[in-house]
């Protein structure tokens, strides 16, 4: 999850190092004394704590212009993360979600959440939204936005009468519930990156399969218990190692974490383990189906290349898409990872160019033009909707009414025998074709070929070359490509499998492979020759073959089939590139181990749980196992 403090020293350093490490929330980094400076010359400061209708008063620190000869709008982030630096008179060295934004001369609020820092109340992760069964005096993230919008606007003066919110990451959640059930005033959303449900994917889980890397590197820090009101939470327990893989392996059953390294502190990490299935806990946290009816004009931003929320931005597409039609909305998907956009300039991205600085391309034209657009009205030529996304592979931005795009057709690409992916279908002659490989959790197939203990960052396009020589991973290569072929929107495959064990986890990576020749992208990056550049992984449990609501076994050695869904993309495998599939089934500690001995909790699995299987995958034409793609024509 994003931590705008962190982001105000450099997202930048992201394209310098493969690791997103912990984020202590006591570790801050030094300001920019010169944006300190002018932000204090042109901003006045002050910290009130704002009540809410249930008597309970948020932290907030609001800036206002110095120069009150104008009415401007006002904006509103609202952060677990902290409003820091406290004091009346210490000033941050930006303002707003963009360098330079607070130049507009607007005013800025800031609010600690409910039960954060400075804030009073009871902080719940992913606020369950009570949406139509609201009874008067009931809070949510929906009514603290629209109790501190309507307190604004009574005592802050000099304002336009406009809100516009914003937020990336978990910020980005508070957006997205501020904007449900929205205050009049509250004209424009900017959900960055947001956080829309934790069972299904974004930060804690991909479709059920708990980020184990990610979520106990998060929330060793994130939750601890803090005693009353607190401007700095105490640190978490150190790893001791930068070597995350040898670190998890080691601690072995997730049953160990909480009262092991975690200490019995760590609050939510005992409610992922109660709840293993997608039951009334977490669907009551998926925010998104409250996204209905949206009255302020939505810009929705997300990177192709975020590690930690990459499920929310295309779940809340998806979900006002359907719900929310009269709604003004955008939607943006660039070449970056986690807010990167917000900061950084992104002309690469690991080993691949962007053909550009596409992060200040996206400020520059479509981010600050929307804040001027819809909370100022000074919109020049600037034209708010439909879907702007980054096509990698040919460096291109394309523009289409609405995502995923309606041109774009179903293709299915097949695994076939001696390790060949096509799109012809396999033969009746073919009916006896399987592959094979055992799957042992002592020895589980890492995620990254980097050695960090966090979440590598660059993973999403990461050479997956290291994965292709494993006897434990199946590859599939399809014939060079004789023309472009353009993948834009969702992607599943559906396997048929079996397994001689009671659980198992599928594992299905679409992926990019260079011509043998392929030379640096651009001056000072590796050469590309025959690179595996991952384009999409997708992930699934075998107990949930029937739905996320309940587990069932396998039966062993029975075939079964099994839909593993992967993220949506837009990416073209250029003429002379070959398409390659992987099948696994582990993937660690991007995600935890199965047992592959079925366990109704597999939180509660001991070591001794954990057992060898041997997977098979058929590719018959009755049992033809394969990808469908959704490509341009």
């Amino acid at each position: 999850m994003f931590d705008p403090r962190v982001r105000m020293a450099g997202l930048a350093l992201l394209l310098a190092t493969a690791t997103t490490t912990a984020r202590a929330q006591n570790a801050r980094p030094a300001p920019d004394q010169s944006g300190v400076a002018r932000v204090t010359a042109q901003y006045v400061k002050r910290e009130v704590s704002i009540p809410m209708r249930d008597g309970t008063k948020l932290f907030t620190a609001i800036y206002v212009p110095r120069d009150s000869s104008k009415t401007v709008p006002i904006l509103l982030m609202r952060t677990p993360y902290s409003v820091a630096p406290y004091g009346a008179a210490a000033y941050p060295a930006q303002l707003g979600p963009f360098p330079d934004i607070d130049k507009e001369g607007w005013i800025f609020v800031n609010q600690d959440v409910r039960g954060r820092y400075m804030s009073e109340g009871y902080h719940q992760f992913m606020t369950p939204n009570r949406g139509p069964n609201r009874k008067s005096g009931d809070v949510d993230e929906s009514t603290d936005t629209y109790d501190t919008i309507e307190w604004i606007l009574k005592n802050v003066r000099h304002h336009n009468g406009r809100v516009g919110t914003w937020g990336n990451s978990a910020p980005g959640f508070f957006v997205t519930a501020g904007m449900i059930d929205a205050h009049p005033a509250h004209k424009f959303a900017y959900p960055s990156a947001p956080m829309v449900d934790w069972w299904m994917g974004d930060d804690r889980h991909m479709n059920g399969l708990f980020k184990l890397s990610q979520t106990y590197n998060f929330m060793r820090n994130f939750d601890q218990p803090r005693n009353g009101l607190i401007t700095q939470y105490p640190a978490g327990p150190a790893s001791g190692t930068t070597d995350g893989y040898a670190w998890h392996l080691g601690m072995g059953a997730l049953s160990k974490y909480g009262p092991g390294p975690m200490q019995g502190r760590v609050a939510f990490w005992d409610s992922i383990a109660a709840h293993p299935d997608y039951d009334a806990f977490w669907q009551a946290r998926a925010i998104w189906k409250h996204a209905k009816n949206i009255t302020p004009a939505v810009l929705l931003v997300g990177g192709w290349y975020d590690v930690e929320d990459p499920y929310g931005m295309l779940r809340l597409n998806e979900s006002m898409q359907a719900d929310s039609r009269s709604t003004k909305q955008m939607f943006v998907v660039g070449p970056w990872s986690h807010g990167g956009w917000n900061r950084a300039d992104f002309p690469t991205f690991g080993a691949f160019t962007n053909g550009s600085p596409t992060g200040k391309f996206f400020r520059d034209s479509i981010g600050m033009p929307a804040f001027r657009c819809l909370l100022k009205d000074d919109c020049g030529n600037f034209q708010f909707g439909g879907a702007l996304m980054f096509e990698a592979g040919t460096n291109q931005w394309k523009r289409f009414e609405a995502w995923p795009p309606k041109q774009a057709r179903q293709r299915t690409l097949y695994l076939r025998e001696q390790g060949r992916v096509a799109f012809d279908a396999p033969t009746a002659a073919a009916a006896a074709g399987a592959d094979r490989y055992v799957s042992d959790p002592a020895k589980p197939v890492p995620y990254t070929m980097g050695t960090t203990f966090g979440f590598n960052a660059q993973y999403p396009t990461e050479d997956q070359r290291f994965a292709s020589r494993r006897p434990d991973v199946l590859v599939y290569r399809s014939e060079v490509l004789t023309e472009d072929l353009t993948v834009a929107g969702p992607l599943s495959a559906l396997l048929h499998v079996a397994s001689t064990g009671t659980d198992a986890d599928f594992v299905v990576k679409l992926i990019d492979q260079y011509p043998n020749d392929a030379a640096p992208e651009f001056e000072g990056g590796p050469r590309l020759d025959a690179y595996e550049r991952l384009v999409r992984p997708g992930v699934a449990r075998a107990r949930w073959r029937k739905g996320y609501t309940r587990s069932i076994p396998l039966v062993a050695n029975v075939a079964d089939t099994i839909r593993v869904p992967l993220d949506d993309v837009m990416h073209t495998f250029k003429k002379g590139h070959r398409i390659v599939v992987h099948v696994q089934s582990s993937w660690y500690p991007a995600v935890d181990r199965n047992p592959q001995r079925f366990l109704p909790n597999i939180y509660k699995a001991k070591d001794s749980d954990f057992q060898s299987a041997t997977m098979t995958i058929y590719r018959t034409a009755a049992r033809a196992s394969h990808l469908s793609l959704t490509v341009m024509p």
